[in-house]
């Protein structure tokens, strides 16, 4: 049940991720655009887990599929895109920070615990 929990939370922040970056430059994704690459991502991190993948790859993996669903809901010129996914992932590492550090919560960056 712990690794549904986290499972689902992993998803629900990585979509908030993608959210909150989409909306710093105002290219805005709907929220189920959002937690659609969120879920993808996060379920393709978690195959690749289970595949028993090093810790290098289950990190790697999903950036591909995030970067090219990111492209395809956006609709937008790749210098908007490459800014939108920085954005993104200056979120997301900020979000692994505070969790990892103050709740001993790993699965965003298993590969990077803070605590």
């Amino acid at each position: 049940m712990i690794y549904v929990i986290s499972f689902v939370l992993s998803i629900l922040l990585t979509s908030l991720s993608y959210f909150f970056g989409s909306h710093l430059l105002k290219n805005g994704l709907v929220f189920w655009q959002a937690f659609l690459i969120g879920a993808t991502v996060v379920s393709l991190g978690a195959i690749t887990e289970a595949l028993r993948a090093p810790i290098w790859l289950i990190v790697i993996v999903p950036f591909p599929i995030g970067m090219f669903l990111l492209y395809h809901f956006l609709q937008k010129p790749i210098l908007i895109w490459f800014l939108t996914y920085v954005a993104i992932l200056a979120i997301y590492t900020g979000i692994h920070l505070i969790m990892s550090y103050f709740f001993k919560f790993h699965s965003l960056i298993p590969a990077w615990k803070l605590s």
